[in-house]
């Protein structure tokens, strides 16, 4: 069973982020394409987890780096592809 590409994320880098931009939690939302709950919830920790693609436009928004964003790397869906081996 396959489970989807996720990124843990850090709530509080996401609401110094937003802060530091001077964004709004609806302006943040807005501009990334989520909720204004979304957010909430990312930025308590109720929320951990972000599918790729929202990652993506939240990070660009926040223009911020993976390092500052994302608590773990992402959890890949399968195990990765083992290299050939040498003869």
């Amino acid at each position: 069973m396959h489970q989807p590409l996720t990124y843990e994320v850090n709530g509080d880098a996401i609401r110094e982020e937003r802060m530091q931009a001077g964004l709004t939690q609806t302006e943040l939302a807005r501009r990334a394409g989520i909720s204004p709950r979304y957010v909430s919830y990312l930025e308590t920790g109720t929320r951990r987890h972000m599918g790729p693609k929202t990652y993506r436009r939240l990070r660009e928004v926040l223009n911020a780096t993976d390092a500052r964003l994302r608590l773990t790397p992402p959890r890949p869906t399968e195990d990765p592809p083992q290299p050939p081996e040498r003869e």
